[in-house]
């Protein structure tokens, strides 16, 4: 019997070499360390140089229990009524949602590209986007300066914005409707608003809701700064002279739990309107 005597062939597994472990939270961690201490020096700073002349700090601290004490465990109405309070709380964030989203849906309809040529919803989205880049309190205090300190200035600001806000949210709902059922519409004899307000509208009235409905809350939010700054008859310019000017701590205490209370509701209703969204598709 004749055995092989060849030797086996060893095929050798080149090694790779020996990697180390590198550290992606160390660099982080140091650049953070670095800006804490940089802003722990700066507030220390600030502390030491700070005039304080005539400052009494016990009785800075007593005079901030007082008002604090006024605000929000004895608040009452001051100056102004609790009629005027709850007529201007919700006044001016309702009247500029609704004007929004009626012009909105119109520019909107010129703005989707399954109802408008390319150039037409291309130049009104860029437009729009333009608008929204910009602030809102900068468009009220353009428009204080056009038209004068006053409501007028605010609600044209803030439905301005709202518009170039709600055109985007409503283009887009408009251009989740299937091109192919709208051709099929025109092909059948069917003007163009009726397959807008009678195949469009009804299959996309939750989501305008919802669009609209958030649009209000963000408005809302608006209306406390804008009344202020503009001087506009709403419930930022009662907050804003109730503190600034009557210095009646009792009443900007009223005020705050006013807006809490809205805001609340606010987030419950936008809870149910997105589940009961959600539920129907």
């Amino acid at each position: 019997m004749i055995e092989n005597s060849q030797p086996k062939t060893q095929v050798l597994q080149p090694s790779a070499p020996p990697t180390r472990s590198i550290s992606l939270v160390t660099r982080p961690r140091k650049i953070l360390r670095a800006v804490m201490i940089g802003l722990t020096l700066i507030s220390v700073y600030s502390l030491v140089t700070l005039n304080n002349a005539n400052l009494n700090i016990i009785d800075a601290l007593h005079s901030l229990g007082l008002n604090l004490n006024a605000m929000f465990l004895h608040p009452s109405v001051g100056q102004d009524t609790l009629g005027q309070l709850l007529r201007a709380l919700v006044s001016l964030a309702m009247l500029t949602t609704l004007l929004g989203a009626l012009i909105a849906f119109f520019i909107a309809v010129g703005a989707a590209r399954n109802l408008a040529p390319s150039w037409l919803a291309t130049s009104i989205k860029a437009v729009m986007a333009f608008i929204r880049a910009i602030p809102t309190i900068l468009w009220v205090l353009i428009y204080s300066v056009v038209m004068g300190l006053g409501a007028s200035a605010a609600v044209v600001g803030l439905t301005f914005h709202s518009v170039a806000y709600l055109v985007k949210a409503y283009s887009e709902s408009i251009e989740e409707t299937s091109q192919d059922t709208i051709e099929a519409l025109k092909a059948s004899g069917v003007g163009f608003w009726p397959i807008v307000f009678q195949a469009i509208l009804p299959s996309i009235i939750p989501a305008l809701l919802s669009w609209t409905f958030i649009r209000f809350e963000i408005n809302f939010a608006n209306a406390v700064a804008v009344g202020a700054a503009a001087g506009a008859d709403d419930i930022g310019y009662y907050l804003f002279m109730a503190g600034s000017f009557y210095f009646d701590f009792h009443e900007v205490g009223l005020i705050v739990y006013l807006l809490l209370g809205v805001a609340i509701v606010l987030e419950l209703v936008s809870m149910r309107l997105r589940g009961h969204y959600l539920k129907n598709n």
